[in-house]
């Protein structure tokens, strides 16, 4: 796996149940998605990044040829308002596809941020650049994004330094939305929300683009998400363009399929605080 140097949960603990309690830095500066609300999705899957692969390196040592990939993951946010994640627990469990793990992040008072659980594989002994070229040169070449028109930042509930994904909804067919990720908008250094591997598409890409569908979908930008799940099936390439097909619409909820270069890639579902009043879509 890349090295993993100054990480953003730390001080694992192992407790007589297994389970292992961490801290969550505050620093800013290093972390910069945490300038966005504790419960954004982006957020709440960066934060799965960072306390699984911390609590597999606690466990198992670091590998330098060792890759991860998390193939499906759901949260739910807990009740009120909370401040930033300060320490969170971690514990293998079993979910319906096998083995899994829980983890739950609180604030500094003690407040519940969200709980989530995850399932990955594990790529040991392989050449994964050389494995992945083939797929990324595939996509290079249908790669036409100099010409794709994103939605209004205001319908999306953007902030100066956010980054639009989405094309606008097309209201003669609302069934699906065009989406691309590309290095300038979904990677730092000009993305400083935002980060990944570099070689793909990531959840926390998955996850702000559903966000952006849903408030696109709802009409409402300031849309405030309260849990979800993704199924991941295929890699998603960077500066390709992908579609979200509208899959399920309820009233507090949207169920997306992503699809890139015709290849189903994903399944993503939202769910939202269904108590706001909401707008017409753009």
């Amino acid at each position: 796996m890349p090295q993993y140097r100054d990480p953003y949960c730390f001080g694992y603990r192992e407790q007589d149940d297994g389970t292992f309690t961490f801290e969550c830095s505050d620093n800013v500066e290093r972390f910069r998605w945490l300038a966005l609300p504790p419960r954004h999705p982006a957020v709440i899957q960066t934060q799965n990044f960072w306390g699984s692969i911390g609590a597999m390196i606690e466990r198992d040592g670091e590998e330098a040829s060792k890759w991860t990939a998390l193939t499906w993951t759901d949260w739910q946010c807990g009740q009120g308002e909370t401040g930033r994640a300060t320490h969170g627990t971690y514990k293998r469990v079993e979910s319906e596809g096998g083995p899994a793990f829980a983890m739950v992040f609180f604030d500094g008072e003690n407040r519940e941020i969200v709980r989530m659980r995850g399932r990955g594989v594990v790529f040991r002994n392989r050449n994964f650049e050389k494995w992945r070229e083939q797929s990324k040169s595939a996509a290079r070449e249908k790669s036409e994004h100099s010409a794709f028109v994103f939605a209004r930042r205001a319908s999306l509930g953007l902030s100066e330094r956010e980054f639009a994904f989405l094309a606008p909804l097309d209201a003669a067919d609302a069934t699906s939305i065009n989406a691309l990720v590309t290095r300038e908008n979904g990677l730092p250094p000009h993305n400083p929300y935002l980060s990944g591997t570099g070689d793909h598409v990531n959840t926390t890409h998955f996850a702000e683009a559903a966000r952006q569908a849903a408030c696109l979908v709802s009409g409402d930008p300031d849309i405030a998400i309260t849990g979800g799940e993704m199924s991941l099936t295929r890699y998603v390439e960077l500066g390709t363009a992908f579609r979200l097909n509208i899959a399920e619409r309820g009233a507090a909820s949207l169920k997306l399929e992503l699809e890139q270069l015709d290849r189903p890639c994903a399944q993503i579902d939202l769910r939202w605080q269904a108590d706001r009043p909401t707008l017409p879509p753009e």
